[in-house]
């Protein structure tokens, strides 16, 4: 191994971090990396300084092309859906809730602006000063600065809560409540108005107000199911349906803020499920 490759070895794991943290993909986290490592290899390292600021600054680039041209084409503003099994742990217990905790953030940062968000990941995740993430837009460390600061005002109001105990137990009264067909019963685990968000190959559609919610979870019985489970969505306590030959129907994530629950986002996409890699069913 040459002196060069040795350098960058040893930044590769910080530098996929970097990058998945900025795109929420590790297939393009992993495609910037590489990117980095090919413009690396054509440097003379000798007048390089400081290595791991150069490659930072690298990999900053490159991933905010990425989050620019994702802008560009709207179809391909994707972040990555992660699905675990949801066994009931306690988070300080399960090392798999707490890396899907993180994911949590990463649907909160699809929300920002590329900039915004280079500027947050950079700085509040990964400590670079605002001198180098300046380089890196092209502005003062001040107006970067005010770019983090943005962020991260976005970030904290808009993070959705962990999954935890009290999230799960609101979200098994809402399936219970729909599995007895108890339509007051939805109704009291349902914020007033309760977003319910349908993502499939025809595409994008939304309803609010609870009623509505709640008369489309009655009509939805599990009998037209032939398997499901609980599960972690990014974070969010969710729900994994499959039919009788165990082909995947659909992935729900529900955000419980304060005992109610604010959101519903539903995936029967048959493109998007293939790609995600989910548990077995029960």
């Amino acid at each position: 191994m040459s002196d060069s490759t040795a350098v960058f070895e040893a930044q590769r794991d910080r530098l996929r971090a970097v990058a998945y943290r900025m795109l929420g993909s590790y297939a393009d986290a992993e495609d910037v990396v590489q990117e980095a490592w090919l413009r690396f290899s054509r440097q003379d390292t000798a007048t390089i300084h400081n290595l791991a600021g150069w490659l930072t600054t690298v990999v900053g680039r490159i991933s905010l092309d990425v989050l620019r041209s994702r802008q560009a084409r709207p179809e391909a503003a994707y972040g990555e859906l992660v699905v675990t099994v949801d066994d009931g742990a306690a988070p300080e217990q399960d090392a798999e809730l707490a890396d899907s905790v993180g994911l949590a953030l990463l649907v909160v940062l699809e929300s920002l602006k590329p900039t915004e968000r280079l500027a947050f990941v950079l700085h509040d995740l990964f400590a670079v000063p605002f001198d180098d993430i300046g380089q890196i837009l092209g502005k003062s460390a001040d107006a970067t600065k005010m770019l983090a600061s943005r962020a991260r005002r976005k970030v904290q109001a808009t993070e959705p809560p962990a999954s935890g105990p009290e999230q799960r137990a609101v979200v098994q009264a809402f399936l219970t409540a729909a599995r007895d067909g108890d339509f007051d019963g939805l109704l009291r685990v349902l914020h007033p108005d309760v977003k319910l968000t349908a993502e499939s190959a025809d595409g994008t559609y939304v309803v609010i107000g609870a009623t509505k919610v709640a008369t489309g979870a009655q009509r939805v019985r599990t009998g037209t199911i032939g398997f499901w489970r609980t599960a972690l969505v990014n974070g969010r306590p969710g729900l994994v349906t499959w039919d009788d030959e165990k082909s995947p129907l659909g992935i729900t994530a529900y955000t419980v803020v304060d005992g109610l629950i604010t959101e519903i986002s539903i995936l029967t996409d048959p493109a998007r499920l293939a790609a995600v890699d989910l548990p077995e069913p029960d």
